[in-house]
C-alpha cells in the first residue's frame, strides 16, 4: 500500500472543535468519526492540532510499543488533578517499568482482597445506621465510604476530621478534572492541601513516627527505591495520592452499578439469591458500557505510519476511549447493557479500554485495573442484598459532563431497618 501524506486524512471543517468537545463530551469523537466515515481525523483543539482515532486497532497503535509519551499530551489543568507532572504515567522507557514495578507490588491479590475486605466492613458499617425510610446519595456515601476505606488499607490515621477532609478533596479533584475557569482552578488549590498532606504521611512513616503494619501500600511506596534512592518525598506524595484518588473515582462505576441493578432487577435478583457466577461479567460490562474518561493523549516520539498515512514526529494524538468501548466490531448491540457477552470472552488488552490499554504488567494501562474490578464487584454484592428503594429523582446524565454522572447522585431509601 502507497504511503499518503497527512493532507488525506479527513478534517473538521471548523477552525477549532474546543467548544464541540465541551458540547459533545464523550461523543465527540464518535459522532466526528461517524460523519466523517472515518477511524481518523485531524482537527484543532485549544488552537493545536489534533488527530483523533478510535477503535482497537487504534488502541493497539497507542498502548501497543513505546511510539507515544504522555508528556505534553493533555492539559496541565487535567494532569495536576488526575495524575500529576513526575507521576508514573508521566514516566517513559525504564523510568516507567521501574515505577510500575511498585504499583503492581500494591495490587496483589492478597492486598486488593484486603482492601475489599475493608470496604465491606465499611459499608456494613454505615448500612446499620441507615434507619428505615432514610434516603442517602449514593454518590457523596460513596466517597466517603471509599476513603475511609482507603486510608485504613493504606495504614494511615482515618478519624471522621481525616476521612472528611481527604473526601473533600479527592473528590473535587475527579469532579472537576473535565472543567475550566474557577471550579478548575479550586480544585488544583485543594489537591495542593492534599498533596502537603500525603507528603506528611511519607515523613512520619520514614521517620517512624507513623509506623502502619508492614507490607501496607503506604509503607511500599515510602520504602520503595530506584537507582538505590528513595523517592523524593514530593514525587512518593503523588503516587500515595495516586492510589487513594483513583480508589475514590470508583464511586461513579459503584453508581452506575447501582442504577444498572435497579434498571435490570434480574440481576440483583441472581446476586441476592447467592449465584455470584456473573457478578465479574456484570461488573465488566459495567465498565465498558457507562462513561468514565473519554479520551487519552499522546504525543509521537517519532514518526509513524498508520492506515497508509505518515504521521510527523510530535503529533497529538488523542484516543477515544469511551468510543472504542461502543465499537460495533468489537461489540454486538454496544449501546445494550448485556453482561452475559463477557461470560465466554475475555475482553483484549484494546477493545476494552475504559482505564486505557495494553497488557497489566507493562505500558501505560491503569495498574489498579483489577482493584476497581473487584471494587465493583464487592458493592454490587452489597447493593444486592441490601432492601432499598429508589424515590422518584432524575437518572438522567449528560455525555457533555466529563466526568459524567446520574444529576441525583442516585438517591436511595431504606425500606427495612
Amino acid at each position: 500500500m502507497a504511503t499518503k501524506d497527512l493532507s488525506g486524512i479527513p478534517r473538521t471543517t471548523l477552525p477549532d472543535t474546543s467548544l464541540s468537545l465541551l458540547r459533545e463530551g464523550y461523543v465527540f469523537i464518535s459522532s466526528t468519526c461517524d460523519r466523517l466515515r472515518t477511524d481518523v481525523f485531524r482537527t484543532r483543539l485549544l488552537l493545536r492540532p489534533a488527530f483523533c482515532v478510535r477503535g482497537a486497532d487504534a488502541a493497539e497503535l497507542f498502548y501497543g510499543s513505546d511510539l507515544f509519551t504522555r508528556q505534553g499530551a493533555m492539559p496541565g489543568t487535567v494532569v495536576h488533578l488526575l495524575q500529576d507532572f513526575g507521576s508514573v504515567q508521566m514516566l517513559d522507557g525504564q523510568e516507567h517499568a521501574d515505577r510500575k514495578r511498585m504499583f503492581l507490588a500494591l495490587l496483589e491479590p492478597g492486598l486488593i482482597d484486603a482492601f475489599t475486605s475493608t470496604l465491606a466492613e465499611v459499608w456494613d458499617a454505615r448500612a446499620d445506621r441507615i434507619a428505615a425510610g432514610e434516603t442517602i446519595e449514593l454518590y457523596s456515601e460513596t466517597n466517603r465510604m471509599l476513603t475511609e476505606a482507603a486510608l485504613r488499607w493504606l495504614g494511615l490515621p482515618a478519624t471522621q476530621n481525616q476521612v472528611g477532609l481527604r473526601t473533600q478533596e479527592l473528590a473535587a479533584m475527579v469532579d472537576h478534572a473535565g472543567t475550566v475557569g474557577p471550579r478548575n482552578a479550586w480544585a488544583r488549590w485543594i489537591r495542593r492541601r492534599s498533596e502537603r498532606w500525603a507528603g506528611r504521611m511519607i515523613d512520619m512513616i520514614r521517620a517512624d513516627v507513623l509506623r502502619p503494619r508492614p507490607g501496607t501500600p503506604a509503607v511500599l511506596i515510602a520504602e520503595h527505591t530506584e537507582n538505590g534512592r528513595p523517592l523524593d518525598t514530593e514525587v512518593a506524595a503523588v503516587e500515595l495520592l495516586n492510589i487513594v484518588r483513583p480508589i475514590v473515582a470508583v464511586s461513579r462505576f459503584i453508581v452506575f452499578a447501582a442504577l444498572a441493578l435497579w434498571q435490570n432487577p434480574q440481576w440483583k435478583k441472581e446476586f441476592a439469591g447467592g449465584d455470584l457466577s456473573r457478578l465479574q461479567p456484570f461488573a465488566q460490562e459495567v465498565r465498558r458500557y457507562y462513561p468514565f474518561f473519554p479520551l487519552i493523549g499522546g504525543r509521537s516520539r517519532r514518526p509513524f505510519t498508520w492506515r497508509g498515512y505518515r504521521f510527523p514526529e510530535d503529533s497529538w494524538v488523542l484516543l477515544d476511549l469511551y468510543g472504542t468501548n461502543h465499537d460495533p466490531r468489537s461489540w454486538a448491540d454496544p449501546d445494550a447493557f448485556r453482561p452475559e457477552r463477557f461470560v465466554d470472552r475475555e475482553p483484549t488488552p484494546y477493545d476494552l479500554v475504559p482505564q486505557g490499554g495494553g497488557p497489566f504488567d507493562s505500558g501505560h494501562r491503569c495498574p489498579g485495573e483489577r482493584l476497581t474490578i473487584a471494587t465493583v464487584e464487592t458493592m454490587v454484592r452489597l447493593l444486592s442484598h441490601t432492601d432499598h428503594t429508589l424515590p422518584a429523582q432524575d437518572l438522567t446524565y449528560t455525555m457533555a459532563s466529563m466526568p459524567a454522572l446520574p444529576r441525583s447522585g442516585l438517591l436511595i431509601s431504606r425500606t427495612h431497618g
